[in-house]
């Protein structure tokens, strides 16, 4: 598959009885998950519940011991990676970057895949135009030309999903990106999440996190996992409850939903002197 071959109809991602196992430790034991375009899951569990494991298999990074995993309809295994990568977009808050690029020059870098500018290759002017555009969306014009190293936690975050979208990925990956946002960074982090799901209403995302706070409005579907295993998997709704959410986190939690967003507390509080 080159990346100027149509992509086959269909599921984005499908893993079918998926098993993780490293040094005889089961990381992902059975896990089943479709994801359709423009469906937006959020992925979630305690930390060490398999959740970077799993999203590693859906970005093509790594193999499964057990299972099957399709992603963008070829079987992992049977193609080239590095090809389907192409396709997906990967925004990792831990973007190694050392110089200080621009805004402008660290989203262009994304149609190379590439941690610094390629200087054989000159960006097209519709290349150049979707970055001016992908800044605007993620509401970093007024910080385009700004040095890396100047940039906060959030608005680097907000410039690496601008980075992600430039070689138009059919599905994006956010691992964690709230990780270290204040109240407000986040919030601006959220809302430009929702404004692209909007605009780009073809796109599928997978946004992974254990705080229920760093939830998107626009999130679709949900996967829980606890101990490499799925608690629940399905539409937002059916699967955000007060007993799934416990059962993975395990631990009486309360969820509450208000104006799109969720909010998780504990269900027993213990009483101070006692």
């Amino acid at each position: 598959m080159s990346t100027s071959e149509p992509l086959p109809a269909g599921p984005l991602l499908r893993t079918r009885d998926v098993d993780v196992v490293r040094d005889g430790r089961y990381l992902l034991r059975g896990i089943d998950l479709t994801i359709e375009p423009g469906e937006h899951w959020a992925l979630l569990g305690a930390n060490g519940a398999g959740k970077s494991t799993l999203l590693a298999l859906l970005g093509a990074v790594s193999h499964p011991t057990r299972g099957t995993v399709d992603v963008l309809g070829r079987r992992l295994g049977r193609v080239d990676i590095r090809e389907l990568r192409a396709h997906l977009g990967h925004v990792n808050p831990r973007h190694p970057l050392r110089s200080p690029l621009s805004v402008r020059e660290v989203v262009l870098t994304g149609l190379t895949n590439t941690i610094e500018p390629d200087l054989h290759r000159k960006p097209s002017p519709e290349e150049l135009d979707r970055c001016e555009r992908l800044i605007e969306t993620l509401g970093m014009t007024a910080m385009a030309e700004s040095p890396w190293p100047t940039l906060s936690q959030g608005e680097r975050g907000r410039a690496l999903i601008a980075r992600a979208l430039m070689p138009s990925p059919r599905l994006l990956l956010l691992d964690e990106p709230a990780t270290g946002l204040d109240l407000t960074a986040r919030e601006l982090l959220l809302d430009s999440l929702d404004l692209l799901r909007h605009q780009h209403p073809e796109l599928a995302s997978v946004l992974v996190t254990h705080h229920l706070e760093e939830l998107p409005e626009s999130t679709t579907h949900a996967l829980l996992l606890r101990d490499g295993e799925c608690v629940g998997a399905g539409p937002v709704d059916e699967v955000m409850t007060t007993e799934l959410v416990s059962a993975c986190f395990g631990h009486p939690i309360r969820i509450s939903r208000h104006e799109g967003r969720w909010s998780a507390r504990a269900a027993a509080r213990r009483t101070p002197g006692r």
